[in-house]
């Protein structure tokens, strides 16, 4: 068994939090304790909450009662008070049965909330939309509803909801407001039913607006990456948005769609959704299931990798990860190396082991530019590569489709003769079938 503890001597805020991290039997995957729990501070830190003391413990079996052994709940208890914490917050999801004991064994002074509490309140605090914080709160009372217990009578005293963004709710309060919060488990399934119920109406109206996508034959490039990567600020260097952009986990929630012109003269849409982050819990995955189908139903991929972060080809295996839980593996990708103008000269070793597994990677800056036209290219060049040799005879009176031809294709020979325009050459595969009745 491997202990870690470290105090932090500070001033403390109003909310001060004390980490707990295990080491779990038979656990696969890339991250380190260590890294997972520096992560968890950070997440912490996003809602204002200031870490004065870690606790970490590697398990050989699991307590289905604490999830920690019963001698380190003791070293928890009394790690509390040594340290000031009123909030103690667990890196791992915390079963209903755990967070019930555990409650009761820290007291009602102490708040408990595990990793996935805590980004359901970042999500909370960062929705800025109807549907942003439709999303969060059927994602927020699927993870409470078994967990009613007097832990969550606290909240009955705050005035509800988080507000999206700026909200000054404290953490794992933002959401639901007090009436909610109040009410029995069959009252909470009832507005489960009912968020289900809107956000199956918003799904429908992203088809609607995805089909009318389709129609214009505007292919679509989705940004992925990991939470931080610098996504936001690569849609706005791109497209010349305005999109809010932030050095913060979490910083944009909301989906974002930009028009992009490529070299060609051919548009496409660049659209920006949520960032990934490991552990993404299963509840918060469903809920945004309608914001995700836009990375399933992309024409292609662009995964933002933050070349400094130490963790970076860990942060870019759980982006495949995600992707292969939507079912979005399918689609050719194009990776860019962000944050190349943080680098610094002792870290060239990183940057070999990156571009070792990103070979086709593109490096770039999102913040100065540079590297951004190659980036530009790449995408026109693999968005080409998918096009469908085709060829067509248009009559006339079709002239539309002319015009579309040469506006999202790659004409290479085109005649006249008295009944129409023959056109031989490439077109996006979302675009051939508006041509099938004329193709030769």
């Amino acid at each position: 068994m491997t202990i870690s503890t470290h105090l932090i001597e500070t001033d403390k805020p109003r909310d001060v939090a004390l980490l707990v991290g295990v080491e779990l039997p038979n656990q696969d995957t890339p991250w380190t304790l260590e890294d997972s729990m520096a992560e968890l501070a950070q997440l912490a830190r996003t809602v204002d909450v200031e870490v004065v003391a870690t606790l970490t413990q590697t398990l050989h079996e699991i307590n289905p009662a604490t999830l920690i052994g019963k001698g380190k709940v003791e070293e928890l208890i009394a790690l509390c008070t040594a340290s000031g914490a009123n909030i103690v917050i667990f890196d791992e999801e915390l079963s209903p049965r755990q967070q019930r004991v555990l409650e009761k064994l820290l007291g009602l002074e102490i708040k408990l909330l595990d990793r996935t509490a805590l980004i359901l309140d970042i999500f909370a605090q960062h929705a800025s939309t109807r549907e942003g914080a439709l999303q969060v709160e059927l994602a927020q009372y699927e993870y409470r509803r078994p967990r009613l217990t007097r832990q969550w009578t606290h909240l009955a005293r705050q005035a509800g909801g988080g507000g999206g963004r700026g909200g000054n709710a404290g953490v794992g309060l933002r959401g639901p407001g007090e009436t909610q919060l109040e009410v029995d488990k069959r009252e909470i399934v009832r507005r489960i039913t009912h968020l289900k119920h809107e956000l199956e109406e918003v799904r429908k109206h992203r088809q609607q607006y995805r089909q009318r996508r389709r129609q214009a034959a505007i292919p679509v490039v989705s940004l992925v990456g990991y939470t931080n990567a610098g996504k936001s600020t690569l849609l706005n260097a791109l497209t010349g948005a305005a999109v809010y952009a932030a050095d913060q986990l979490f910083a944009t929630l909301d989906p974002t769609t930009r028009r992009l012109v490529l070299p060609g003269g051919r548009e496409v849409l660049l659209t920006d959704t949520v960032g990934f982050i490991q552990k993404l819990p299963t509840d918060l995955v469903a809920a945004f299931r309608a914001t995700l189908e836009e990375v399933s139903e992309a024409d292609l991929l662009l995964h933002v990798v933050d070349i400094t972060h130490q963790n970076a080809l860990e942060q870019a295996e759980t982006v495949g990860e995600v992707l292969a839980e939507i079912g979005a593996t399918d689609k050719p990708i194009v990776t860019a190396l962000n944050k190349i103008d943080r680098l610094l000269p002792d870290e060239s070793e990183r940057t070999h082991e990156l571009r070792a597994r990103f070979p086709d990677g593109i490096p770039v800056s999102a913040l100065t530019g540079e590297g951004l036209e190659k980036l530009i290219v790449v995408i026109e060049e693999l968005l080409t590569e998918s096009f469908t040799a085709i060829k067509v005879h248009i009559p006339y009176r079709e002239g539309e489709l002319v015009a579309l031809f040469h506006q999202r294709g790659l004409i290479e020979e085109e005649k006249h003769d008295a009944t129409g325009t023959t056109l031989v050459g490439r077109l996006p595969e979302r675009v051939a079938p508006l041509f099938a009745r004329y193709r030769r």
